[in-house]
């Protein structure tokens, strides 16, 4: 009898020790929650300035931390076609002090065709919210012998292998649809991999790269001066910036005809209220005008959808571009390039 109440004594003790070690552990996480942040944030943009990820990630940056009152400080991680800057978020605390900018490359035109890449897209993160859906395009510059997609196309069949096309990195969306767009329509065009669009535009506009297949922010500025001609569009439909370019949908490549996406997450495990906080503060973020029209301005269209939501997304298009790849052959050499 002495045993048995000295055992049930024990359990008791022992419930009561888990019962406040939880409850210990759940009024921490939601004091870390309340008083979040108290510190600056870095928002890791993994691609170079200049590029359509760097003017999103500018675009909300300052408002977002002025709606959290602390500073939102935007880093520059580029190369690996985004994969050194998802690396960095990924190996970052989960306390939300380190988000990043996701985007169709880092979580999955890269992650499909790079079995080495060091995340998975889908369990090393914690999804935020999507801020903004762009439309892609390829533009040439005005020395190529082509002004229309028709011509653009007859060029290219002619002259196999004699133009080049940069991209803003290995494994990214711009490398991944053009390689796409190459074997659906049977043309070759050679791969000059950047770190980043920002360079990858320089030497497009430069002439030393005959052509770029990139998100519409970054390249857009340079059809308007006129230092790029656009040739084709990825969108549901024609652009109100660009109402004589066709989308690969009116062309007869309809599977090319994909957007981008713009949103941020975290590493994994993060707190379910810091992310709702992030969530929340993106919302006001994306209402205040300034912040609408910069956005706007550059041909995208806001999608500020949740932590959920986002997920869904992500791995939606993972899937895609994971059949993309099987079904082209894509893989990957030991120069770190893509072949067909």
């Amino acid at each position: 009898m002495k045993h048995s109440n000295m055992r049930s004594l024990s359990a008791v003790v022992v419930s009561v020790m888990v019962s406040s070690a939880i409850s210990f552990f759940g009024l921490a996480g939601f004091a870390h929650a309340q008083n979040f942040p108290n510190k600056p944030i870095r928002l890791i943009v993994p691609f170079a300035p200049g590029g359509s990820t760097d003017i999103i990630a500018r675009a909300v940056g300052d408002a977002l931390g002025r709606q959290l009152g602390q500073p939102v400080i935007v880093e520059n991680k580029a190369g690996g076609g985004g994969s050194i800057g998802a690396l960095e978020v990924m190996r970052a605390p989960k306390d939300g002090y380190t988000i990043g900018m996701a985007t169709v490359s880092t979580t999955a035109a890269n992650p499909a065709i790079n079995p080495k890449i060091g995340y998975d897209p889908i369990t090393d993160f914690t999804a935020i919210s999507n801020i903004a859906a762009t439309p892609n395009i390829i533009a040439v510059n005005p020395s190529f012998p082509a002004k229309d997609f028709k011509t653009f196309m007859a060029v290219l069949k002619a002259n196999p292998g004699k133009y080049s096309y940069s991209s803003s990195g290995t494994g990214g969306i711009g490398h991944l649809q053009t390689e796409l767009f190459k074997s659906l329509a049977g043309v070759y065009i050679v791969h000059i991999p950047y770190r980043g669009a920002g360079p990858a535009l320089a030497d497009t506009v430069g002439g030393q790269v005959s052509m770029i297949f990139d998100n519409l922010p970054s390249t857009l500025p340079f059809v308007k001066d006129g230092k790029l001609v656009p040739i084709v569009v990825a969108a549901p439909k024609r652009l109100a910036q660009l109402p004589n370019v066709p989308t690969f949908s009116e062309v007869g490549l309809a599977p090319v005809n994909r957007m981008a996406y713009y949103g941020i997450l975290g590493p994994a495990g993060m707190s379910k209220d810091v992310v709702d906080k992030y969530y929340a503060a993106l919302k006001v973020v994306v209402a205040d005008p300034a912040v609408k029209k910069r956005i706007e301005e550059t041909g995208s269209i806001i999608n500020v959808n949740g932590p959920e939501a986002f997920s869904k997304e992500i791995k939606a298009e993972y899937v895609v571009y994971k059949e993309v790849v099987a079904k082209q052959k894509l893989v990957l050499d030991q120069d770190q390039n893509y072949t067909k």
